[in-house]
C-alpha cells in the first residue's frame, strides 16, 4: 500500500490453527483474546483455546502483522490436531468473529464441495450487513472453493512472481494476487518453508487493513469502498 498506513484501529480476526505468541514473527501487544472452534461449532475461551500447536496459524498471523503492524489481530482457533475442519465448524467461526465486530476476516482456507456453498454464502450476507469484510481463497487446484469464490468476499490467487510487498489485480479484474510465500526465516530456503494460497489470503488482508485505516468503518459500501481503494494501490 502506498502512504503510511498501518492498519491502525483495524480490528482482524484470523480463522486458523490459532497463535503462538511468543514467536519471533509475533507481535503479542497486538493480539486480542480470541476462541476455539471445534467441528461440533462449539467455542472454548482462555489462551489455551487459542494457542498454536501445529503452526500455520502462526505463520499467517506473522504474514498480516508484518503487513499491517498497527492493527490489531484476534485468533480464532479451528485446526486442532490437523489443517482439518468441518463446514459447521467454520461458520461457528464466522459468525463468531463477526459478533466481536471485527473489521477484516481472515480466512486462509475454505471447502470446494459446491454443498457447502450456500451456508457459506448466508454466512457472508451476515458479514456484509455487519460491515466486515472476508478475505478468502477464490480456488483450489483450480476449482472454486468457498466462501473466496462467492459476491461480497475479497476473493484471492496466488501470482508467484509477485513480491511479498506488493499484490495485483487478477486478469477477471474480480479478485487479487499475491505472493504464496510467507515471512523469510533466516537460512531457511522459500520452498522448505510453509508456502501456498493460505499466505496469499494473510497478506492481501493486511494490505486491506492498511486501505480500512482511512476508509468509513461501517455502511453497505464498505467492500466496494475497499475493493476501490484495492485497484489503486494494486501493481
Amino acid at each position: 500500500m502506498t502512504g503510511t498506513a498501518t492498519g491502525r484501529g483495524v480490528r482482524i480476526a484470523v480463522i486458523d490453527s490459532g497463535v503462538n505468541p511468543d514467536h519471533a514473527h509475533i507481535e503479542a501487544s497486538r493480539l486480542a483474546a480470541g476462541a476455539g472452534i471445534r467441528g461440533d461449532g462449539s467455542v472454548e475461551l482462555g489462551a489455551e483455546a487459542t494457542l498454536d500447536r501445529l503452526g500455520h496459524g502462526t505463520a499467517v498471523m506473522a504474514a498480516i502483522q508484518e503487513k499491517a503492524p498497527g492493527a490489531t489481530c484476534i485468533p480464532i482457533r479451528v485446526f486442532h490436531d490437523s489443517l482439518r475442519t468441518t463446514g459447521l465448524g467454520l461458520i461457528a467461526a464466522l459468525d463468531w468473529a463477526i459478533a466481536q465486530r471485527v473489521d477484516v476476516i481472515n480466512l486462509s482456507l475454505g471447502s470446494t464441495t459446491p454443498a457447502h456453498a450456500p451456508a457459506f454464502g448466508a454466512a457472508i450476507e451476515r458479514a456484509n450487513r455487519a460491515a466486515t469484510i472476508v478475505v478468502a481463497p477464490r480456488e483450489v487446484d483450480g476449482a472454486p472453493c468457498y466462501p473466496g469464490a462467492i459476491d461480497g468476499v475479497i476473493g484471492v490467487g496466488i501470482d508467484w512472481d509477485c513480491p511479498r510487498a506488493a499484490f495485483r489485480v487478477a486478469e477477471d479484474q474480480r479478485h487479487f494476487l499475491a505472493s504464496g510465500y510467507p515471512r523469510p526465516i533466516p537460512g531457511v530456503p522459500p520452498r522448505r518453508n510453509l508456502y501456498g494460497i493460505s499466505f496469499a489470503t494473510a497478506q492481501l488482508s493486511g494490505f486491506a487493513a492498511c486501505a480500512l485505516e482511512n476508509l468509513p468503518s461501517a455502511g453497505p459500501a464498505r467492500i466496494t469502498a475497499l475493493r476501490t481503494a484495492l485497484y489503486a494501490n494494486a501493481r
